[in-house]
C-alpha cells in the first residue's frame, strides 16, 4: 500500500483502494472467473510454486479479484493484511482455528451469534481446545477466566442480538498479558463506526454478507490482522482446507464497498430516529440502541464507537404471541435473519438466530420471547416509523 493511499479518507479508499487493472485498462474492477493459471514454462511454474515468483497459482489459494477486495478492506480497516473467505462463519472459524491447537484454551463472551457460540462451546472442545464463556461486559469475569495457556479471546461488540458493548481495549490488555490474541467480530459496528485494531485487538472478522455487500446478493467473509500472522497461520488453512471466497462474490463485494459509507451513515441516522420513537411506544417494554444515553454501556459506546449502529433491539410487551402479531403485521419491514441490508429486516432471535440455545442460556443473555432484532435499511424514516407504529398497535391486540 503506497503512502498516498494511506492518507486517503475512507470514502476515497472504498472507491479506489486495491484496484489492479488488466492491460485493457477497465474502469470497473475485472472479474477473474478462473480456477487456475498458466505458466510460460515448467521453470516458471516451479518458481511460482516455490514462492520465488509472486504470481497466482490457484484460486483456492488466491485470485486477482479476491486480492483487490482484500487490499481494499485492509486499507479501510488499517490492517496489514486480509484474507477473504466464503462466508462470515468461515472467517470466524478460520480466525479461531489459526490460533489454536489441542491443549490450548479460549475465552469468549457469552453473547455471540448462535453459530459462533457453537464453534466456541462445542466444536473447539471436540478438537481438544478448552473454552470458557464469560459475561462480556464484566471485566472481572474476563480477568478470572484468562490464564496461562489462553491463546485467544473472542467477542462481538456490539453483540448479537442484545447490542451489548464490550470494552475492547481492556480485554485486549488482559489477553496480551498472557500472550493471547484478541479476535473481534465487528459486524454490528461496521468498519466505519469502530476500529478494533486501534483499540488493541489483534484480529478483526466480518461477515461481508452483511453491510459490506449490503444488498442481499452474496455470501462472504474476511479475516484481518498483521501480515506475518495472516501469511504463516491463516494462509496455510485457506490453502489446505478451502474456505476460499468466490471471485464473483469478491467482485460484488467490491461494488458494495464503494457505497458503504453512504448506506451506513443513512441507516445509522434513521436507526437513531426510530430508536427514539420506539422508546416512547407503550407496546415496547425495553429498547436497546448504542447511540442513546439509556444504553447500559452508553459511556463506553461513546468512547469506543464513532456512531450508534444500524441495528436496534427492542422487546414487545406480551411475549412471543405479541411479538409474532407484531412481526406478521409489518408491511414494509421484512422478516429475515439477515442484517445490514438496504431493505429493513427484522427477526425474532429466540426462534431463529438463537433458537439452538437452551432456554436458560437465552434468559441469561436477555433474549426474551418478546425480543426483536431490527436491521434498519434505506427506506424513508417516516415510512418505517409508521410501519412500526401500526404493527405495534396490532401487537397490543
Amino acid at each position: 500500500m503506497s503512502s498516498d493511499n494511506r492518507r486517503w479518507h475512507p470514502e476515497t479508499a472504498l472507491v479506489h483502494g486495491g484496484t489492479t487493472r488488466s492491460p485493457f485498462g477497465e474502469t470497473s474492477e475485472a472479474m477473474f472467473l478462473t480456477q487456475g493459471f498458466v505458466y510460460a514454462s515448467a521453470e516458471a511454474a516451479e518458481a511460482r510454486f516455490k514462492g520465488d515468483d509472486p504470481g497466482f497459482v490457484y484460486s483456492r489459494y488466491a485470485n486477482p479479484t479476491v486480492a483487490m477486495f482484500e487490499e481494499r478492506i485492509a486499507q479501510l480497516e488499517g490492517a496489514e493484511a486480509a484474507r477473504g473467505t466464503a462466508s462470515g462463519m468461515a472467517a470466524v472459524n478460520l480466525a479461531l482455528m489459526a490460533c489454536c491447537k489441542a491443549g490450548d484454551h479460549v475465552v469468549a463472551a457469552k453473547a455471540l451469534f448462535g453459530s459462533c457460540r457453537y464453534i466456541v462451546e462445542t466444536l473447539l472442545p471436540r478438537m481438544g481446545v478448552a473454552s470458557t464463556l464469560v459475561d462480556g461486559t464484566d471485566l472481572d469475569a474476563w480477568r478470572a477466566a484468562i490464564r496461562p495457556g489462553t491463546v485467544a479471546c473472542f467477542l462481538e461488540s456490539p453483540t448479537n442480538p442484545t447490542l451489548e458493548v464490550i470494552d475492547i481495549a481492556a480485554v485486549a490488555e488482559m489477553a496480551h498479558a498472557v500472550g493471547a490474541r484478541l479476535i473481534v467480530d465487528n459486524v454490528f459496528a461496521t468498519p466505519l463506526w469502530q476500529a478494533p485494531l486501534t483499540l488493541g485487538a489483534d484480529v478483526v472478522v466480518y461477515s461481508a454478507t452483511k453491510h459490506i455487500d449490503g444488498q442481499g446478493r452474496c455470501l462472504g467473509g474476511v479475516v484481518l490482522s498483521d501480515e506475518e500472522w495472516i501469511k504463516d497461520e491463516v494462509m496455510p488453512l485457506v490453502k489446505h482446507t478451502g474456505p476460499a471466497m468466490s471471485p464473483f462474490n469478491a467482485w460484488v463485494l467490491l461494488k458494495g464497498l464503494e457505497t458503504l459509507p453512504l448506506r451506513v451513515a443513512r441507516q445509522t441516522e434513521t436507526a437513531g430516529l426510530l430508536a427514539d420513537r420506539l422508546a416512547e411506544d407503550p407496546s415496547v417494554a425495553r429498547l436497546i440502541y448504542p447511540g442513546r444515553d439509556d444504553h447500559p454501556q452508553a459511556d463506553l459506546a461513546r468512547r469506543q464507537m464513532k456512531a450508534g449502529s444500524t441495528m436496534i433491539a427492542f422487546e414487545v410487551k406480551g411475549g412471543k404471541p405479541a411479538a409474532f402479531r407484531f412481526a406478521n403485521a409489518l408491511k414494509i419491514i421484512r422478516l429475515s435473519n439477515n442484517l445490514g441490508d438496504a431493505k429493513s429486516l427484522i427477526t425474532h432471535p429466540a426462534t431463529t438466530t438463537h433458537q439452538s440455545l437452551s432456554e436458560e442460556a437465552r434468559v441469561e443473555l436477555g433474549i426474551s420471547d418478546g425480543l426483536m432484532r431490527f436491521s434498519v435499511g434505506l427506506e424513508h424514516a417516516d415510512d418505517l416509523a409508521e410501519d412500526l407504529r401500526q404493527a405495534l398497535e396490532v401487537a397490543r391486540g
